[in-house]
């Protein structure tokens, strides 16, 4: 996917302008900077619900189909149980429901609440609750995925365990994705690339990360030294 001399405008605030950014088929790209800086109107404008005012996106074959779209709310349906939360969300993709229910088996294994298919949203904690969407994102027939700082509001203990469950659901089934977030450890322990936003005409900061996501450790000085310079891009933007 590539965001190709974008321009956009919100009456005199000018967010971009003519700025380019591509996000490379099956890989993630994380995307952190202050607010109002556009980290919300790119996810927007990838997802197809903004168009720039200038410029264009232009996305892969296989990104043109299904968008999966991870918010920082896990919006599940209340009356619904965990298993049809998911379930409920293939039905349009799968028609039969062998193949609907395997999946829907398969995905909330992976998040670890195989023992929790029968519960309801208000008996599960907010961490099960986010486990549960990140489940649903990923068994939604899609070839891009947009997340909007799903990790922010949980304690730093069970953020970490989430950020972990993505990864091991990523890397089962890779898709190109754009990952929106504050925090610059989440950018640099998802991404394939870390870009900082600021600057309507181009990133602030873009930096490829060669450390296969399974190996990282937050303590490794490469990774130390690249979430610096994250933390005094954003200092000083």
């Amino acid at each position: 996917m590539r965001f190709l001399n974008i321009t956009k405008r919100y009456g005199d605030n000018q967010v971009f302008d003519h700025f380019n950014l591509e996000v490379p088929p099956s890989t993630i790209l994380s995307v952190v900077g202050p607010s109002g800086e556009g980290k919300t109107t790119l996810l927007q404008m990838a997802a197809g619900l903004l168009s720039p005012d200038e410029g264009f996106i232009e996305k892969e074959e296989g990104e043109q189909g299904g968008i999966s779209y991870l918010f920082q709310e896990p919006r599940l349906l209340p009356a619904s149980t965990v298993y049809e939360n998911v379930e409920l969300a293939l039905r349009s993709s799968y028609k039969e429901r062998n193949e609907r229910e395997e999946r829907t088996l398969h995905y909330l294994d992976l998040v670890g609440l195989q023992e929790s298919l029968p519960l309801y949203p208000h008996q599960l904690s907010g961490g099960m609750r986010q486990r549960v969407a990140i489940a649903r994102a990923f068994a939604h027939q899609c070839n891009l995925m947009l997340l909007d700082e799903p990790f922010q509001s949980l304690d730093i203990k069970l953020k970490y365990a989430l950020v972990h469950a993505f990864i091991r659901l990523w890397e089962e089934n890779p898709k190109t994705t754009l990952f929106v977030t504050h925090d610059p450890k989440e950018a640099i322990l998802l991404g394939d690339a870390v870009c900082c936003l600021g600057d309507p005409k181009q990133p602030l900061l873009y930096q490829k990360i060669h450390i296969p996501r399974k190996a990282r450790n937050i303590g490794d000085a490469s990774l130390l030294a690249l979430e610096a310079d994250l933390v005094e891009t954003l200092v000083r933007s």
